[in-house]
C-alpha cells in the first residue's frame, strides 16, 4: 500500500473514531471527567471590596487594616490537569476474536479520554510501550493536538513484540515529573511490574486499563490448533476440546485476574476493564461511577 493510501485510510480511521467519540463526550462522558477529575486545588487570586452576603471568613484583615474599608480574598479552582495516556503496542495487542482488536478499543477509549480532557482545558499527553519505549508525545491543549495523539496509538508500528509496563511507567516519570492524571492501557500480559506501578500511583493518579480479548478468559471448544505467542512466535499444539486444558486455562486465565486485581486493590486503585467490541462509555461510565462513590466515602 502506497504512503498516500495509507495516510488517506488513516485519517479515515481516525475521523471515524473523532465521530463516535464525540458524541460519547458530549452526551455524558464530558460531565463525569469534569466532576471526577478535580483540578490541583484553589488558589488566591485577589481582592475586592466586601459585598453584603460575604462570608467573614474570606475577609483580608491585612487589607482592611490598611486601607479603613472591608475587603474580602477571592480565590478560583485551579482546573488545568495534565492526562497522560501509556498505551501498550506490543504484538499482543492486534489481536481480536471478534471483530476489533485490543488495539483498535484501546485507541477509542484514548480518544474518549483526550477529547473529555481538551473539553475540560486540560492538556494530553502520550507513551508509547511495547518491550521498549515507542513514543512520547509532550502534552498539550487543543483538539489538532487529540487527533495527533489517536492517530499515533492507531498507525505508530513498533520496534518491539514483547510487553514491558515498567518501561513504559519509567518513560512516563521522565517525561512527566509533575502529578498527572494517568491512564495506563495494557493487557498486563506481563510480570515484575509491581514496584514502578506502586511509584505511579504515588506519583500520579493512576488508573489501569485492562484491554482483554474474550478469549483471554475461556477457550471454545474447537478441537486441535496451532496457536502462536504473538510476542515470542512460539507455537503450541492445543486439544481445546480436552477438558483438562480447559480446566487448566480457565485456572490459569483467573490465577492472572485475581492477582492483578489484588495489586491493584492494594494500591488503591480503581481500574477500568475493557473488551473489545462493547460500548467503551458503559466501561468508562462505571470507572466514574466508582470513584464518585470513593471521594464521597
Amino acid at each position: 500500500m502506497s504512503a498516500r493510501r495509507l495516510d488517506r485510510e488513516l485519517v479515515r480511521r481516525v475521523r471515524r473514531i473523532e465521530i463516535v467519540t464525540r458524541k460519547a463526550v458530549s452526551d455524558a462522558l464530558a460531565g463525569q471527567y469534569h466532576s471526577v477529575f478535580k483540578g490541583r486545588g484553589i488558589s488566591f487570586s485577589e481582592v475586592r471590596p466586601y459585598q453584603p452576603g460575604d462570608e467573614v471568613r474570606t475577609i483580608d484583615w491585612n487589607v482592611t487594616a490598611r486601607t479603613g474599608e472591608p475587603f474580602v480574598k477571592v480565590f478560583h479552582e485551579e482546573r488545568e490537569l495534565t492526562v497522560m495516556l501509556v498505551v501498550d503496542i506490543s504484538a499482543s495487542t492486534a489481536y481480536g476474536s471478534r471483530g476489533p482488536s485490543k488495539a483498535e478499543a484501546a485507541a477509542e477509549l484514548c480518544a474518549q479520554i483526550a477529547f473529555s480532557a481538551i473539553d475540560n482545558g486540560d492538556r494530553v499527553g502520550l507513551v508509547l510501550f511495547s518491550d521498549r519505549v515507542e513514543k512520547i508525545v509532550p502534552p498539550k491543549k487543543g483538539r489538532r493536538h487529540a487527533l495527533r495523539v489517536v492517530a499515533e496509538v492507531l498507525a505508530h508500528e513498533p520496534e518491539g513484540r514483547g510487553t514491558d509496563i515498567a518501561a513504559g511507567l519509567s518513560a512516563l516519570f521522565h517525561a512527566q515529573r509533575r502529578s498527572a492524571v494517568v491512564f495506563l492501557l495494557s493487557d498486563f500480559l506481563d510480570t515484575g511490574y509491581e514496584p514502578d506501578l506502586r511509584v505511579a500511583a504515588m506519583r500520579h493518579d493512576l488508573v489501569p486499563v485492562v484491554v482483554r480479548d474474550p478469549l483471554e478468559s475461556a477457550v471454545p471448544r474447537s478441537g486441535m490448533f496451532v496457536l502462536q505467542d504473538p510476542e515470542t512466535g512460539a507455537r503450541f499444539l492445543v486439544d481445546t476440546s480436552d477438558a483438562r486444558v480447559q480446566r487448566n486455562y480457565k485456572r490459569w486465565a483467573e490465577s492472572a485476574r485475581n492477582e492483578r486485581q489484588r495489586l491493584f486493590r492494594k494500591l488503591r486503585l480503581d481500574s477500568v476493564e475493557l473488551r473489545p467490541g462493547e460500548d467503551n462509555r458503559e466501561a468508562l461510565g462505571r470507572f466514574f461511577a466508582a470513584r464518585a462513590r470513593r471521594s464521597r466515602s
